[in-house]
């Protein structure tokens, strides 16, 4: 297995921005040193982007076990035990796809990856580090079953870019709602502004955030997906139904004159 690469930014001076302008994340980073565990992105330079999106594709929506047994299958499909070239992935028949383990949608998704790294659509790894965040975005969500949240870990765990902020990411999420003392977790939308504090930093910010939940007491975890009820809330609920019980109570009344 090949060694990480170095960062192409220094992760101390991420630290140090961060730790100024962010009271509650310096305290959160101070808690994770405490803890002997330093920032790192273990970042592997032997694969290309079509690779690293192939394996990205297999891990989709099921368990981390299941997939490393599917991608394994996939990566042994090429000449020698290797991964498959976009051409020789191609040539591999949809049935025999199918049998190591990929949904019919997937499939669609890694021919539709073979087929776009050769067009040039998919870049090569020189390509991509030449490109911006946004424009590597743009690209790769073409390519289907490509979606935002993985280009983004794309450039965090392959290409190592500092200021990427994984909205959608649930981890990210959960842990802005601990550290923050939330009890909701929050909108993209609200998660989005209020990075923008962590800039130039804010990949460096999202690994704190999933530091947060590892560090969070049991009922520290506990956040709902959407925010509490309030008692107005819950009032006006209440008198949403005694209006449409009123309402029902009378349609039923006049049907019933209506019929006598």
């Amino acid at each position: 297995m090949a060694e990480p690469s170095p960062l192409p930014f220094d992760h101390r001076e991420a630290i140090a921005h961060l730790s100024k302008v962010d009271r509650r994340l310096a305290r959160l980073i101070e808690k994770t040193l405490a803890k002997s565990v330093e920032f790192r992105l273990n970042i592997e330079e032997r694969e290309t982007p079509y690779e690293s999106l192939l394996e990205a594709i297999a891990y989709q929506s099921i368990s981390g076990k299941a997939a490393k047994v599917i991608f394994g299958r996939i990566a042994a499909m090429g000449a020698n035990g290797r991964c498959p070239t976009p051409q020789e992935l191609l040539r591999v028949r949809k049935p025999a796809l199918r049998k190591a383990g990929l949904s019919f949608a997937k499939i669609a998704a890694v021919r539709d990856l073979a087929q776009k790294t050769i067009e040039g659509v998919v870049p090569t790894l020189d390509e991509a580090h030449a490109m911006s965040d946004q424009e590597l975005v743009d690209r790769l969500i073409s390519v289907r079953g490509i979606g935002a949240w993985t280009v983004e870990m794309f450039l965090i765990f392959r290409l190592g870019r500092p200021d990427v902020l994984p909205i959608h990411d649930y981890g990210v999420q959960k842990g802005f709602a601990i550290t923050y003392g939330k009890k909701a977790i929050p909108k993209p939308r609200e998660l989005a502004a209020f990075g923008e504090r962590w800039r130039p930093f804010r990949t460096v910010a999202s690994w704190y955030m999933w530091r947060a939940i590892e560090h969070a007491s049991k009922s520290a975890r506990k956040i709902t997906k959407s925010p509490p009820q309030t008692k107005k809330t819950q009032a006006k609920k209440k008198g949403t139904k005694k209006k449409a019980k009123k309402k029902k109570a009378k349609k039923s009344s006049v049907s019933r004159r209506a019929q006598a």
